[in-house]
């Protein structure tokens, strides 16, 4: 056996190895993110379960808004998706906000309501539960840029391209967030 033979067989095994190691790579990303993008699904349904407690004690002092309520409880829109995707995420989060929003409009009307124990502690627990999806919606952002950027990089992008790992997309930004007033979470 030729020595030129030799080195193009180890220059090859060093590239199979090479291409294993950065598929492997890629593949641990890419599972991260999904489970980062899951993570915030489950803190999702959390918040939600924390809005449709506020729902439940604002229809007692409030039957007039029951419809109101209907409306934002109907409106779960928590996708049971086992690999969700940023889109939905998003769509699950502007849902959640609006529900939150009309929510927290009604309850202004209703000065008793906000003075019971029961309520304050739903808007703390639906406070706790909102810091923790924008605290998961960063760690994940975090988790696609690590990812993306393995993904484009040279060398690791020749194997991505070849192994089509696709970039993924970040989470949006979610504006109407400022439209909660917050002075109702201080109360």
């Amino acid at each position: 056996m030729s020595i030129s033979l030799i080195v193009i067989i180890a220059i090859a095994v060093v590239l199979i190895l090479w291409g294993i190691a950065v598929q492997n790579r890629l593949v641990k990303a890419d599972e991260l993110c999904n489970n980062a993008l899951k993570q915030i699904q489950v803190q999702q349904t959390s918040r939600y379960d924390a809005l449709k407690t506020i729902v439940s004690l604002a229809r007692e002092s409030a039957q007039v808004e029951g419809e109101n309520f209907e409306k934002i409880i109907n409106a779960r829109r928590i996708t049971s998706s086992p690999a969700p995707t940023a889109k939905e995420i998003n769509e699950n989060e502007a849902a959640l906000s609006s529900m939150a929003a009309r929510l927290i409009a009604v309850a202004e009307q209703y000065p008793q309501l906000q003075g019971t124990v029961q309520y304050q502690e739903a808007i703390k627990s639906y406070k706790n539960y909102e810091e923790n999806v924008r605290l998961s919606r960063m760690t994940c952002n975090d988790t696609i840029t690590r990812y993306n950027r393995d993904v484009r990089a040279f060398p690791g992008s020749v194997v991505a391209a070849l192994l089509h790992f696709p970039l993924r997309d970040y989470l949006a930004d979610a504006p109407e967030k400022a439209d909660i007033p917050e002075e109702v979470f201080k109360r």
